[in-house]
């Protein structure tokens, strides 16, 4: 993971002590346009890893996890009457008996050992966290020297009009939580209350802002 946070040419962890040139800040949007990618990325990767925690971990798993055997059975025994009528065969009924006996401990297998299955996905969950944090992290570095001083420069300005100044390489969500980041360090002011955008799943977020973008105000108070 610690590849992916690395600059071609700079750890981003430096660049606040730099003064830069115009070649240099398009280098930086560069990166802060890979960055954001990353995120993103990743961003999705821990959303899906808790849709499959809640699907088959969450308080009614135990059901779903009968369910999926229950089709289990179904399936196999679909397999076992296609293979018989193609291939002309006859399995005796303690065959099939067995076949099934299997299955059933193979479940009894997997109910035993759930908690360690719940734990290891808790792991990646945790780790995917860790990733979208320093990612984040990596972002605002960046946009300190870019994103933050051409937002600083133009206030007041709406969230739309940044992202028509960008001609929309970078995303509405992406955007939004970057410039958040200063609203929270006090360096930015919204000129009214914030959407709930950051809390939905990144693709209704950034539905939810292409309607909302040209409401949302942000102004300096440097």
């Amino acid at each position: 993971m610690s590849s992916v946070l690395q600059t071609d040419e700079r750890s981003a962890k430096d660049i606040n002590d730099k003064g830069f040139d115009g070649n240099q800040r398009a280098e930086l949007y560069a990166q802060l346009k890979q960055r954001e990618h990353v995120w993103w990325q990743a961003r999705q990767q821990l959303t899906l890893l808790k849709e499959r925690q809640m699907f088959w971990f969450g308080d009614n798993s135990f059901m779903m996890w009968l369910l999926w055997q229950l089709v289990s059975y179904v399936i196999v025994a679909m397999v076992l009457m296609l293979l018989s009528k193609l291939l002309d065969i006859s399995l005796p009924l303690w065959q099939y008996i067995g076949l099934f006996a299997i299955q059933t401990l193979i479940f009894i297998g997997m109910l035993y050992f759930k908690g360690r299955f719940a734990n290891h996905l808790q792991s990646k969950i945790n780790q995917a966290d860790v990733l979208r944090e320093e990612l984040l992290n990596e972002m605002t570095i960046l946009a300190a020297d870019s994103l933050y001083r051409d937002v600083h420069a133009k206030a007041p300005i709406s969230l739309r009009q940044i992202y028509e100044y960008y001609d929309g390489k970078f995303r509405l969500a992406s955007l939004q939580r970057l410039l958040q980041k200063e609203v929270e360090a006090g360096r930015l002011i919204l000129g009214q209350q914030q959407l709930k955008a950051q809390t939905l799943p990144l693709e209704l977020a950034d539905d939810e802002l292409k309607e909302n973008a040209s409401e949302i105000i942000y102004k300096s108070v440097l």
